[in-house]
């Protein structure tokens, strides 16, 4: 598709069972320059700082370098380690991002969350607490940043419900939702986070697999799941922005 199309591209006329087709055991960034040249505008990177979300923005920012940059949106939680808050700003910098913070209206810190949602809304109500932090975050940024298209960092073999995960798909408003490391194991992105020397969280390194919130994030143990350390003894495998 030319450059005059691209931006015509309607999404409901996408034939998502070919694009997985093609793309299902493509090299992320072939996936990625299919998403830069089909989505010129709209393409948002959705980005928590883990490392599989470090090696996108990587792709992204040193080896194909659209233009205008792809915006990276990270959902400001108030509750993050500070170490994934440090990365942030490397990041920033280092590649000069397009970065677009998002957190919960009229609340700018742990101390008047806490005052007006109650200490630890976590232990108490987990839905509503992501809802607050995350999900309605995440959707008004998507809608304010026009989107027509955002990027994930997620794999299926993180978890047993991603195993099945397309790198195509529509969520529930409507836009196309791109998994471009799908098909990548563990072992293959931290490959490439060694080969091109690419930035991550040094949680990573202290047996922090997957990495959150601070209340709610434990590290992993040896033969446990990837995402064991998520909301540990809570039964719940995902935040709500992925279902």
């Amino acid at each position: 598709m030319t450059q005059s199309t691209a931006s015509a591209l309607q999404l409901t006329n996408i034939d998502l069972d070919a694009l997985n087709k093609r793309f299902d055991t493509a090299y992320p960034k072939q996936i990625l320059s299919w998403c830069a040249e089909n989505i010129p505008t709209g393409f948002v990177q959705t980005s928590a700082f883990n490392v599989d979300d470090m090696i996108v923005t990587d792709i992204l920012y040193r080896e194909i370098k659209p233009t205008p940059p792809v915006p990276v949106l990270f959902l400001d939680t108030l509750y993050h380690f500070p170490q994934t808050l440090e990365l942030v700003a490397k990041a920033k910098a280092l590649y000069n991002l397009d970065l677009k913070v998002y957190k919960i209206l009229e609340v700018d810190s742990r101390e008047a969350f806490a005052a007006r949602y109650g200490e630890a809304l976590w232990d108490q109500d987990v839905q509503q607490f992501h809802h607050l932090t995350k999900i309605e975050p995440l959707q008004r940024g998507l809608a304010e940043l026009n989107a027509i298209g955002w990027i994930t960092g997620r794999r299926r073999d993180q978890a047993v419900t991603r195993a099945d995960m397309p790198v195509f798909e529509i969520d529930g408003n409507g836009r196309l939702k791109i998994n471009p490391l799908a098909n990548w194991t563990r072992k293959e992105s931290w490959a490439y986070v060694f080969e091109h020397d690419v930035i991550y969280n040094p949680l990573h390194d202290q047996g922090y697999a997957s990495i959150g919130d601070e209340p709610l994030t434990t590290p992993v143990g040896e033969g446990e799941d990837e995402r064991a350390g998520r909301w540990r003894g809570m039964g719940k495998t995902e935040c709500g922005i992925h279902i």
